[in-house]
């Protein structure tokens, strides 16, 4: 995608009409450019060139769309961090990256002059919200800047961004995206949906910091739709957001969905604006989906599939098709087979890795050789740590997560199959299942529970309902009532959290 180019055209076909509606404000398509550039003028006359990367650690806000916007307008690279982040993680991702820019917010646990002190390659801090001495202010930055487009260009193969990503192991891994690897979200949208400008779109406090976020900001640009921004996820504003701005378009992970349907007046809202509703972070629960699904049943409800590897999304239930268990087919111009564990390709029906293949698949790990070695086959394939498989009609099916399967006695079950089952029992609001060590089976599956306000669970009673639904095998042999599960800022459940704070029995 062409930034530069996307936010003239946007600006001259739309320019009075609102582009990122926040809180009590909004901006409109030519506001935006002009603030972008700004933006962009200042790190070019500060010396920043082309593919030099620019650190940015914000909130979802208006400065967070115009740094991002500003940036890429200008051929640099983004490195974008989540704010929920801690002092010692952003300084580590600034020294890995190179990063000659950082822009931030006052934030009571981290120290800017500990930072700057830390990161000898950071040329400059732009802080927004409050004026602190010894740091660039970032209203005053756009004050002397030039709304002009920025003298400096992308190419398609230059390097656009580096997200990271801890994956299951919690080692840090910078995805490398190149600014043509951003065309393929927007591609894959125009395939399967029917979007136009006038479709509006939410972002629900999804981070911009990770690629699922991101792409709102790639589909406001793409379409020229209005985006109405929440600063963090909240289920009840979610809902009087949709009903307000009449909504048509949204996508989050199934957490969140659950999160909605949880709260006791989700039913008492106008969501029949919504056109399309998506899940993304398959496998999840489609008795809990369908149920939000009666809230807008104008919309059609799809999954969906997709990796910061792989500039998602990737991958569609196409429209009409009611397989909500099914993540439907991919986008043209990625393969996707399903291999044993010697790679060898498998039929319809038969379980296995998912890999890809095509544009879409990044260029690789940041200062990682060796771990882009271990994804990256010599052909070009992505191993996607996905067990998954094809049926008849080319539909694909997620089984679960390679380091969610448990082992027991040899058999092997996964997560998401246990989870599936624990969310039909009526008192479930949350569930999360691991593997613990087992002395006379290798490992057992272990279940974490959040029961629905006001209800308590008896672990005999659950496992007895269990029993109707599960093989002997399957079933967690200890569960543990909670009340929250611990998730990522993406709002998926953290496993890794749970593998090492309450994975020992």
């Amino acid at each position: 995608m062409d930034f530069k180019v996307q936010l003239i055209r946007n600006a001259e076909n739309y320019p009075d009409k609102p582009a990122v509606i926040f809180e009590q404000s909004s901006i409109s398509f030519c506001e935006l450019k002009e603030g972008s550039f700004k933006f962009a003028n200042h790190l070019v006359t500060s010396g920043i060139k082309k593919l030099d990367k620019i650190t940015v650690f914000l909130p979802n806000n208006l400065e967070a769309v115009l740094s991002y916007l500003g940036v890429l307008s200008m051929g640099a690279a983004i490195v974008p961090l989540d704010f929920m982040l801690t002092q010692e993680e952003i300084i580590h991702f600034i020294n890995h990256s190179e990063s000659k820019v950082l822009i931030t917010q006052p934030k009571k646990s981290i120290d800017l002059m500990q930072v700057k002190s830390s990161c000898p390659g950071l040329r400059q801090i732009i802080v927004c919200k409050e004026k602190i001495d010894g740091f660039l202010f970032w209203q005053e930055v756009l004050e002397r800047s030039s709304t002009d487009a920025p003298s400096l260009s992308s190419r398609p193969g230059d390097l656009s961004s580096i997200f990271y990503t801890s994956g299951s192991t919690g080692h840090p891994k910078g995805v490398m995206l190149t600014y043509k690897h951003f065309d393929n979200p927007v591609r894959s949208m125009d395939y399967f949906l029917d979007l136009t400008n006038q479709d509006i779109i939410l972002c629900a406090g999804l981070p911009f910091s990770h690629v699922g976020g991101f792409d709102y900001l790639l589909v406001m640009l793409h379409l020229g739709s209005s985006m109405v921004l929440m600063e963090r996820f909240q289920p009840l504003e979610l809902l009087k957001n949709i009903e307000k701005f009449k909504v048509t378009f949204l996508w989050m992970v199934p957490s969140l969905y659950i999160a909605i349907v949880s709260l006791k007046e989700y039913d008492k809202f106008d969501l029949l604006s919504l056109r399309y509703v998506i899940v993304f972070g398959a496998p999840s629960s489609p008795v809990l989906l369908k149920r939000f699904h009666t809230m807008c049943p104008n919309a059609h409800f799809i999954n969906g599939w997709g990796m910061t590897e792989t500039a998602a999304p990737n991958c569609y239930l196409p429209p009409g098709i009611d397989t909500i268990e099914s993540i439907g087919k991919f986008t043209p111009g990625l393969e996707a087979k399903i291999v044993d564990e010697q790679g060898k390709t498998l039929s319809a029906g038969q379980q296995g890795e998912l890999w890809v293949k095509g544009e879409a698949v990044m260029a690789g790990y940041y200062k990682e050789p060796g771990l882009t070695a271990e994804v990256l086959t010599e052909d070009d394939w992505l191993k996607t740590g996905d067990i998954a498989k094809f049926d008849e009609q080319g539909l694909c099916y997620i089984v679960g997560r390679k380091k969610d399967m448990i082992k027991v006695s040899g058999e092997i079950v996964f997560s998401a199959e246990v989870e599936e089952k624990i969310h039909r029992h009526p008192k479930v609001k949350e569930v999360g299942v691991i593997g613990v060590a087992d002395r006379l089976r290798g490992e057992v599956p272990k279940a974490f529970i959040v029961p629905k306000e006001g209800e308590s669970i008896e672990v005999e009673e659950m496992r007895q309902f269990l029993k109707e639904h599960l093989a002997h095998f399957k079933l967690p042999h200890y569960f543990e009532f909670l009340s929250e599960l611990p998730k990522n800022r993406a709002g998926k459940i953290d496993k890794h959290f749970l593998r090492k704070a309450g994975g020992q029995n």
